[in-house]
């Protein structure tokens, strides 16, 4: 697989990404991954030169206010090389957050749940109006920069939930 230059980071990324909000399930069970044939999936794409992968907080869990289950697989799905061979993506839960101390909390329980030392990207997940407000408000360029300073995260972004107007 070709790879093409990502913005300004150098980093080398596959055209084609790998997203991690819908593993196969067992018994439709959101939260129930099939971990053997979504392994086999990982390592296929991995092994075809697929080398970014999205997941997030939420992914496979019943109720999108707490944790899923796809941060702890994917985690697990990545060991024996494989996490090396990748870029992950994962995201903060935005809406979630009531303080600048619950972006500490779920960026540490996210690095504990994906078994590594750093992100490489960190998405501020289904920003609106209301949530990018909320996130100034409670300091969430200076908790960026910290984990950018700090090495946790490499490259901080977001993922936008509004009107086109208003991303303008």
């Amino acid at each position: 697989m070709n790879h093409v230059t990502f913005g300004r980071t150098g980093l080398q990324l596959s055209p084609l990404g790998f997203g991690c909000m819908r593993f196969p399930v067992i018994d439709k069970d959101p939260s129930r991954i099939d971990e053997e044939h979504a392994t086999r999936m990982i390592h296929y794409a991995i092994d075809q030169g697929v080398n970014y992968f999205d997941t997030a907080y939420p992914y496979h869990a019943k109720d999108f206010s707490k944790g899923g289950a796809s941060e702890p697989f994917l985690a697990k799905a990545l060991k024996n090389g494989y996490r090396e061979k990748v870029y992950l993506a994962t995201k903060l839960p935005c809406w979630l957050v009531e303080t600048r101390e619950d972006m500490d909390r779920f960026l540490d329980e996210q690095l504990e749940r994906l078994e590594t030392r750093s992100i490489d990207f960190y998405l501020l997940h289904a920003l609106n109006s209301k949530s990018w407000t909320k996130m100034l408000q409670n300091g969430v360029l200076d908790f960026l920069n910290e984990a950018l300073k700090t090495g946790t995260i490499r490259y901080a972004g977001f993922s936008f939930h509004d009107e086109s107007g208003l991303f303008k």
